[in-house]
């Protein structure tokens, strides 16, 4: 979520003077027991769970829903396994092992949120093993106390993308889901509790301890303004949260980025989704789609976006593109398009920009800030908030329909990365007859 609040005294004079906090005619004012911050789907699946427990809660949002860190995700709702590539379970495998079950109930209509209308991109991915010795122990290590492990396949049993591997290839029932589908789903459901406001006359009015008494926002289109007293705020805007944070007087060191760049094919490729593993490392991950022209995209992580942070574009397609020919033999890379794009994972400040293990929540006052750190552990953050959220309530109770926001504009959900790339490019001939 775009950020530019601005902080104020109780009086509402602050740099703007007092000549701003008249400049428009406030709407209306209204109490409640939450406001959130930031319409990922960490925000939004936090929205409909405090709303099913009868709190009165609304969801700011200042761009697109999920335009940061959650559209740009590959989608995979992870259960461990390249935590465990050590040979050993690690505090992060032990976090996140239950997390495929629970997005699987709710898939399924099992469980709260209901997420029916997401689209499952696969039910399964693979995962198979460069052609080294260091890789198959790395494969058995992977099995250590986890509630989804790989199942070994026979050559038969192989996908056709897999067919030519020389390793061990493996079924790993994590599934894979379309994330603008996943924030549209989630959305839909609360749409009337979801505004869409301009950030930069955004104003937290603070009592003189500290807590955030009331917030003042404004509709992007008219500048009418409405001045909200929430008993407790949550900041889950990805990177926007530092920002926030320090209009509010937190401090914004706290926040850490790690990035990534990310490759982008399209062409006529095979679907894949998984995991290729080289010891203790994820050497690439593949997750595909299909685009507005029904061009299969293929998204690559894994290692190969860490190192390509170093890298400019053009570098890092040919270094993937290596890798791509090296990992999938005889996949015909030759008439695809490429470009890449870069993406920064917000999460709570660790040791040396370290990964945390877990999800992560502070609670400083009346204001909580909440990085789910991965897209499959959001469940864990929503059940860590709740546990910060203080009980009383001076609003809860009846069915929460917010008076006088009916013709207030709402957040449209952010685009897929390869929907606004601008850039691709193809690699030269004799360099793509090299690399099919």
């Amino acid at each position: 979520m775009a950020t530019g609040p601005r902080r104020t005294s109780e009086n509402g004079d602050g740099p703007e003077g007092p000549s701003y906090a008249s400049a428009n005619r406030l709407a209306g004012n209204m109490e409640l027991d939450v406001l959130i911050f930031g319409g990922g789907a960490a925000g939004l699946w936090l929205l409909d769970q405090l709303s099913r427990r009868g709190n009165h809660v609304l969801l700011l949002e200042a761009g697109r829903l999920g335009q940061g860190q959650t559209v740009a995700s590959q989608g995979i709702i992870h259960g461990g396994l390249k935590y465990t590539l050590h040979g050993a379970l690690t505090s992060a495998a032990r976090e996140i092992r239950e997390m495929p079950e629970i997005w699987r109930d709710c898939l399924a209509g099992r469980r709260t949120p209901d997420l029916r209308n997401t689209r499952l991109r696969s039910s399964v991915c693979y995962l198979w093993r460069s052609a080294s010795l260091r890789s198959r122990l790395g494969m058995l290590g992977a099995r250590l106390g986890l509630h989804v492990g790989p199942v070994e396949l026979a050559k038969s049993e192989r996908p056709a993308v897999l067919a030519g591997c020389p390793g061990i290839v493996a079924r790993l029932d994590e599934q894979v889901i379309d994330p603008a589908s996943l924030l549209a789903d989630l959305a839909s459901q609360n749409r009337e509790r979801i505004l869409l406001i301009d950030p930069t006359p955004t104003t937290f009015k603070l009592l003189p301890a500290g807590p955030v008494d009331r917030v003042v926002v404004a509709r992007p289109d008219t500048g009418e303004r409405i001045e909200i007293q929430p008993r407790q705020i949550i900041f889950t805007a990805g990177g926007g949260n530092a920002g926030l944070r320090r209009r509010c007087g937190l401090p914004g060191a706290l926040m850490q980025r790690r990035p990534l760049h990310m490759v982008l094919v399209r062409g006529r490729l095979p679907v894949l989704n998984g995991h290729c593993v080289d010891g203790a490392r994820t050497r690439v991950t593949i997750t595909s789609d299909v685009d507005l022209s029904g061009n299969t995209i293929w998204q690559v992580g894994g290692q190969i976006a860490e190192e390509g942070v170093a890298m400019n574009s053009g570098r890092l397609i040919r270094r993937t593109s290596d890798e791509l020919t090296a990992v999938l033999p005889g996949v015909d890379l030759l008439d695809c398009e490429w470009t890449t794009y870069r993406i920064d994972r917000a999460e709570h400040t660790m040791p040396q920009n370290g990964r945390p293990d877990t999800a992560s929540v502070l609670a400083e006052g009346n204001v909580i800030t909440a990085w789910p750190t991965k897209l499959a552990l959001i469940p864990q953050l929503v059940r860590m908030v709740e546990a910060a959220l203080q009980t009383s309530s001076r609003v809860r109770g009846e069915a929460f329909h917010p008076p006088g926001l009916e013709e207030w504009p709402r957040p449209e959900v952010a685009a897929p990365p390869w929907e606004t790339a601008t850039r691709w490019e193809r690699i030269g001939p004799s360099r793509a007859r090299d690399a099919a």
